[in-house]
């Protein structure tokens, strides 16, 4: 089977990441501003609903439903969508599902299409698949374009430019657009206008769209996207062909759950009370938009994450990205650190199942990109319980490992060292002596093995006195 390309090639583990991405001074000015105001923001729009808890409650319910019986719900979306004219594909990996889009494509006579943002065609590598077989993709999402026309990766579901401030921007456009103005600066409106203009173009000559969807309704066969900018829209309806890749977890089964993920979704992304654009379409209508339209089911590792009691959790997502907006690591390094197309907390628990190869050093690291704070799960608006996963997820990282890693050796000689009294009262006496190389009552730097604990983390200074020499001291 072909590898699972949702994580970056060459990219280091996490730790090695991070420490560069925190060089970047410029970067985590960009991160703190956008993530701050975003949070700031989202606190307002759901501090407007008394009964925002019960709707979490409401999303983790439906979720769980669907992922409980998802084979059914996927056998009646595929009637449903056959029933009202579409063509639906199943897709095991990546590599099928790149070989379904670009054979449909190239049946549609077109060499360009226009896509619509998606997290599902960047965890299969489709554009550069498409590349590959002499086809091009353009992003009309406003952040996806400038990643790739900066020849960039995303660091942020949502907003996968977020690291890029205007002037940034602007220098991208004048550079790789070729139809930007000279005159060109770094005013919102003038840098949202060049890219209007520059996708105009696009959306009017394109033969075929690639979308993908935030939910699907089972019993009708509808598909849902929601946006910001409109972009979507002209991708939705002015190509003859439309093509949607979707995660087989992103189903509903009727349209009153939409209720619930309609006010979930708006407030915990963007921090709007609704989408400014929500399309929806049912197989094809005659005489009016795309008069093709392909779904294709793509697995890609989900039924094996749906095989872990613990872990399945995350196929709940929903995309909302609110767990990067909130967590303290994240904003301190990004979204490129994770070497994965789903960054931030939820990223650390999702990519690693995805992959399902937990011995790749590179993925094995982000369950650890976590202090396990909490912070994540409060704001998933499906209550994942992020930190657990994490924690259960972890535990299966050192279990790779065997007998032989750092983990099961170090738990071996404390163990040992436990087992004895007189042993474990020598290693107290011992640690206490690390209050002479502390410094500011902190301890930042062990020799080995001791450092691959501080090479990340510091050690609090241990008491002068042990509790046994206390009590030996005061109760004699």
């Amino acid at each position: 089977m072909a590898r699972n390309p949702v994580t970056w090639l060459g990219t280091p583990a996490f730790p090695v990441a991070a420490k560069k991405a925190l060089t970047d001074t410029q970067l985590r000015r960009n991160l703190r501003k956008a993530t701050t105001t975003i949070r700031g923001k989202r606190s307002l729009a759901v501090g407007e609903l008394p009964d925002w808890e019960d709707l979490r409650r409401a999303g983790e319910a439906v979720k769980n439903e669907v992922l409980s019986n998802l084979d059914s719900y996927l056998e009646r979306l595929e009637r449903s969508v056959t029933a009202r004219g579409g063509i639906v594909h199943w897709a095991r990996d990546a590599a099928e599902a790149n070989e379904i889009v670009l054979r449909l494509t190239k049946a549609a006579g077109a060499d360009e299409v226009v896509k619509v943002k998606s997290m599902a065609t960047a965890e299969i590598g489709l554009n550069e698949a498409l590349e590959a077989g002499g086809v091009t993709a353009i992003e009309t999402d406003l952040a996806e374009l400038i990643v790739q026309l900066g020849k960039d990766r995303p660091s942020h579901i949502l907003v996968p430019a977020i690291h890029r401030n205007r002037s940034e921007i602007k220098e991208i456009f004048r550079r790789e657009m070729p139809d930007a103005p000279a005159t060109l600066s770094d005013e919102p409106r003038e840098l949202a206008e060049a890219a209007r203009a520059h996708l105009r173009r696009k959306f009017l000559t394109a033969k075929v769209a690639v979308s993908g969807a935030n939910f699907a309704v089972a019993d009708t066969g509808s598909v849902v996207v929601v946006e910001s900018e409109g972009n979507g829209r002209m991708c939705l309806t002015l190509p003859q062909t439309l093509i949607t890749v979707m995660g087989i977890e992103k189903l509903v089964p009727s349209w009153r759950d939409l209720e619930v993920f309609f006010q979930l979704l708006p407030r915990s992304s963007t921090a709007e009370r609704m989408n400014p654009y929500t399309s929806v379409w049912t197989g094809v209508t005659p005489g009016d938009g795309p008069q093709e339209f392909h779904l294709v089911l793509l697995d890609n590792g989900r039924t094996a994450t749906l095989a872990d009691e613990v872990g399945r959790a995350a196929l709940r997502c929903i995309r909302c990205s609110a767990c990067l907006n909130v967590c303290p690591v994240y904003e301190r390094t990004g979204g490129g650190a994770y070497g994965s197309v789903y960054p931030g907390p939820i990223g650390a628990i999702l990519t690693p199942q995805l992959m399902g190869n937990l011995q790749d050093k590179q993925t094995a690291s982000l369950p650890f990109a976590s202090s396990l704070c909490g912070a994540c799960f409060d704001a998933c608006p499906v209550r994942i319980d992020i930190p657990k996963i994490l924690v259960h997820l972890r535990g299966k990282v050192v279990s790779a490992k065997g007998k032989r890693g750092p983990e099961a050796i170090a738990m071996s000689a404390l163990a040992w060292v436990m087992r004895d009294p007189k042993r474990f009262a020598a290693a107290q006496r011992a640690g206490s002596l690390g209050r002479f190389v502390a410094k500011g009552g902190r301890i930042g730097r062990l020799p080995w093995p001791g450092s691959k604990w501080t090479d990340s983390r510091d050690l609090p200074v241990p008491p002068a006195e042990s509790f046994r020499a206390w009590w030996r001291r005061t109760r004699g």
